[in-house]
């Protein structure tokens, strides 16, 4: 039984009596989600709509191959000069992102954003199928605040010569 969303225990409490919290209790399930042909000004318009900052990048099974990001629109498709119309997400997506399967503990989650300094990891299942996304909202929202503010300062220094760019 899942104590933690009928709000009988807060994320404290359930630490205290033994428990720990997993990413699938905190995650956005099903969430949106694109393939690697999909045009990259159609993706911009969907982050757009559902104000998101980036979408994962899934084959005709929903495994998880990618992440295209903000970012990656900004600086591989508008600081180049190419035309979205025609490029590809798969020609500017991140490939391998890191992820977090859904029995994984949200400790584990904070500390693959800390080292990775990425705001949002896709969640997949045994499979490598897309089945959520844990963002730094969702943290917020049920994480201990010094564990948040970790996390936050980790994800914002500046990037180290060499740090893998895996990530959303």
């Amino acid at each position: 039984m899942n104590y933690l969303c009928m709000g009988i225990f807060t994320r404290a409490r359930l630490i205290e009596y033994g428990g720990r919290m997993k990413v699938q209790e905190i995650m956005t399930n099903n969430p949106a989600s694109c393939n690697p042909n999909e045009r990259t000004n159609a993706i911009a318009q969907l982050m757009c709509e559902l104000n998101v900052g980036s979408i994962p990048v899934v084959d005709e099974r929903l495994i998880l191959i990618g992440m295209i990001t903000d970012r990656d629109l900004c600086c591989s498709v508008v600081a180049k000069s190419l035309d979205a119309k025609a490029t590809t997400v798969g020609e500017v997506a991140t490939r391998n992102p890191i992820a977090c399967r859904e029995e994984d503990d949200l400790e584990t989650c904070e500390r693959l954003m800390q080292q990775y300094q990425v705001r949002r990891i896709p969640i997949v299942d045994a499979e490598n199928r897309l089945i959520g996304i844990v963002s730094q909202a969702d943290l917020a929202r049920n994480d201990q605040p010094e564990r948040v503010y970790e996390t936050l300062a980790e994800i914002s220094k500046s990037k180290a010569a060499g740090l893998d760019d895996r990530v959303a």
